[in-house]
Formats: C-alpha cells, structure tokens, sequence
C-alpha cells in the first residue's frame, strides 16, 4: 500500500498564532545574513526506531494486543541570534513517522493515529512548525512550537513522535538564581495526532472533549542556597481548571560519599470559570528521596491524591512527571495514594560507560470508585536497560529495552516491551 502522508506544510502554524508568526518571519528574512544568525546555529535530525507490544491479560475481544513498529525522523532547525541589543532568531521543526509493519487487526496503540473506518493505525504521518524568537539580555521572547518542561506543561517523548506545544513563552535570568517563566499555550499537538488541536481534558479513550481557549501559566523557580531551590507556578486552562504548584528540591553531601536529594512537589486543582468538566477536587503531595554513592541510587516515593477527583490531564495524556509516582498507570486517581522503590545503576562505576539500569515497583491503594462501588488498588513494575556508544563511527547510537508489567483490582492486566534505537545525525 503506497503511504498516506499528511502534508506537512498544513500544519507549520496554528490558529490565531498564524499571523505572529508570519509577521515575525517577515521580520527576521532580512536579517538572515547575519553572521551570528547563521554561524550560531545548528540543524539536527534525530532518529527512533520504536517498537511497542502491550498485551492486554484477560481480554478476549480481538485487540486484547496492541502496539506496531515505526521509524521516526525529527528535524530542528535552531538558529543563532542577531547583533544588537534586540536579538532575532528563527527555529523551525518537522517531524515524521512511517509504520514499517502490518498494524492490521490491532487496536489503536497509543503511537500512530488509528483510523476507525479501516480498523488499523495510519502507515503514516507528519507535522512540522516554526518558532520565532527575540531576546534582550537575559530575557528571551518565543512564538510558535514549543518543547516545555514546567510543572503546569510538559512535552511528551515517551512514544514516537514529540508533542508540541503552540503559543507565545517568555522567560528571564536577568536577577541571579532567578528564573521567571510566563506565557499562554492555545493549542496542543499530541504524540499520536498530526493536528494541532486546542487544549481539552483527557477523560478515557473517545471520552468528552470540552475544549479551552487557552492555557495560560506563570512561575518562579529561585535557589535559595546552594544546595536548596524552591519554585512555584500557576496554570489556568481557560473554563476548565485552575492549578496552583509548589516545589522544594534539597541536595546534601553525607558522610561516607553518599549524596541526598530530596523532591516535595504539591499542586492544587480546581474548576475555573464555566467549568466545562464540572466541579474539579484535587489536591496531591509528593516527596522523593534518592541516595546515591558510586553508580547506585536508591529512590523512595511517596503520593496522596485528596479530594473527589483525580489529577486533571491533558490531550493525549499528557505526561505529569513532576508527580513523582508518575508512570504508565501514572496513579493519579481520586483519594489514590501510591508509593514506589526505585534502584538505578550506572556501570560507568564498572568500566562500562553509556550503561544503565533501572528498576522499580510502585503500588497504589484505596482508589475511590464512588459510594456505589469498593475502593481498588493497582500495582506496576519496570525494568529499564539502556546502552550508549561511547567512542567510534557509531558513537551516540542508542539503544534501551522498558519491559513494563501492571496489575490492576478492577481492569485489565497488561504486560509492555519497548524497544528503542535512538541516533543524532549533527549537520552542523
């Protein structure tokens, strides 16, 4: 069957963002010979190779198995900047992924859009976009496609192809051990869609979606000792919730050449403005503590969820890896409190460096189901192996294997493997 492409050039700039953009594009094309501009920059094609296998344990229906085989392409053009005090740049992006096996008969997958009216995920598909940028001193405006990594948005790598954020950031180092970051993200294009789609609340697999008009976000993030850093932010997706997070984040040397880190993370969730989803409840705690001495780490986690609801996510499920229990059941269920023991290993410590190892369990316990129904419990293991080239022809070719097993009261067992060959091809 010949491929399906989407045609990239649909998708460069989304909504009202469209002219901002291109207005600023405009801009920048003169400046295009400067010598910052260009000799500043750099182009990168990134490369995965993804295979994903869940099998489903106790469902009979015919896509109790899921997964498929993709090859993937990331191409990011990110430019140096102009000379002057008011600095331009101009980064661009375009990703694509082909599916290298069958996929008929399975279900959709979590990795590739599933096309309902054939029964099968799509041999193919692809977005790409443009980000403008400007920067005085320390402060750096940006417009366009968006990689975040903030407690109140965060991408997603965790499949395939990256999701992307789409909208305006504004960031600032100019006061030292400061860090200010405010901005308003309009539409979101998540790891398994081509579209850049507005922002929703993901409820379950073809659940209601009640879109915003907006996220809009600001936070502080300060060290406050060399060895202790707080932060806090605010999140607001227009109609449906309002998020207030703290964080506190401590490293300590003790004795014997063991080193402490210690992460209290907490967020407060509820409904704002027209309440698209309803009355939202949630409120969560986490602590983290990792003890670390010559390649070992030893991590214990512990979360509470309070309140009627569970901890609001994003289209396409969006990740919330600033929950420290978050995982592929994430535990993010109301009233749900988890906890999780992690052992990593680095064999640079062993003379073989680019190895690493990991493994970990979490559980989770009385999970409320409403005052008809018991409370419920899930429990999930890992086990992470990952490999680096370190020298040679092949040095930064990838490899890590993430076998992945779940065990849930009320639903569906399954047991997960990913295999990823990751490599960084740099132009220039």
């Amino acid at each position: 069957m010949a491929p399906t492409a989407i045609p990239l050039a649909n998708t460069l700039l989304p909504g009202r963002l469209s002219g901002a953009c291109l207005l600023s594009f405009g801009l920048l094309s003169p400046l295009a010979a400067c010598a910052d501009l260009i000799a500043d920059s750099q182009l990168n094609l990134g490369l995965r190779n993804f295979y994903l296998d869940r099998d489903l344990r106790g469902d009979s229906s015919p896509t109790s198995r899921v997964g498929s085989w993709t090859q993937g392409f990331d191409l990011r053009f990110q430019s140096g900047y102009s000379e002057g005090p008011l600095q331009f740049g101009l980064d661009a992006s375009a990703q694509y992924v082909y599916r290298l096996d069958g996929g008929g008969g399975r279900g959709p997958d979590t990795v590739i859009p599933y096309d309902d009216s054939r029964g099968e995920p799509l041999r193919d598909y692809g977005r790409a976009a443009l980000t403008a940028k400007l920067r005085y001193g320390k402060t750096e405006l940006t417009i366009g496609e968006h990689r975040p990594r903030l407690p109140v948005a965060f991408f997603d790598d965790s499949r395939q192809m990256v999701s992307t954020f789409h909208g305006f950031q504004i960031s600032s180092q100019e006061i030292q051990g400061l860090s200010l970051t405010a901005g308003r993200f309009d539409r979101i294009a998540s790891r398994e869609s081509a579209n850049h789609e507005k922002l929703y609340l993901f409820t379950r697999p073809n659940g209601p979606r009640h879109v915003s008009d907006g996220l809009n976000f600001a936070g502080a993030s300060y060290e406050l000792l060399p060895n202790l850093s707080a932060s806090y932010f605010y999140g607001q997706l227009e109609d449906i919730y309002r998020q207030h997070y703290l964080g506190l984040s401590h490293k300590q040397s003790l004795a014997g050449g063991y080193q402490l880190k210690t992460d209290l993370r907490y967020y407060d969730n509820r409904e704002d403005g027209d309440a698209l989803y309803g009355d939202i409840d949630n409120r969560s705690y986490g602590l983290m503590g990792a003890l670390s001495k010559n390649g070992h780490t030893l991590s214990l986690g512990l979360q509470r969820m309070l309140g009627d609801s569970g901890f609001p996510t994003l289209n396409g499920f969006t990740p919330q890896p600033w929950l420290v229990n978050w995982s592929a059941l994430a535990f993010i269920s109301p009233n749900e409190k988890s906890w999780q023991v992690r052992y990593d290993y680095d064999f640079s410590h062993m003379g073989v460096p680019g190895l690493q190892l990991a493994a970990r369990y979490l559980r989770g316990s009385g999970i409320d189901r409403g005052n008809q129904l018991s409370d419920t419990s899930e429990n999930e293991r890992g086990l992470f192996l990952s490999y680096v080239v370190q020298s040679g022809p092949l040095r930064g070719l990838g490899f890590s294997w993430m076998n992945i097993h779940a065990q849930l009261k009320h639903g569906s067992d399954f047991e997960e493997n990913r295999l990823i060959t990751t490599y960084t091809w740099k132009f220039w």
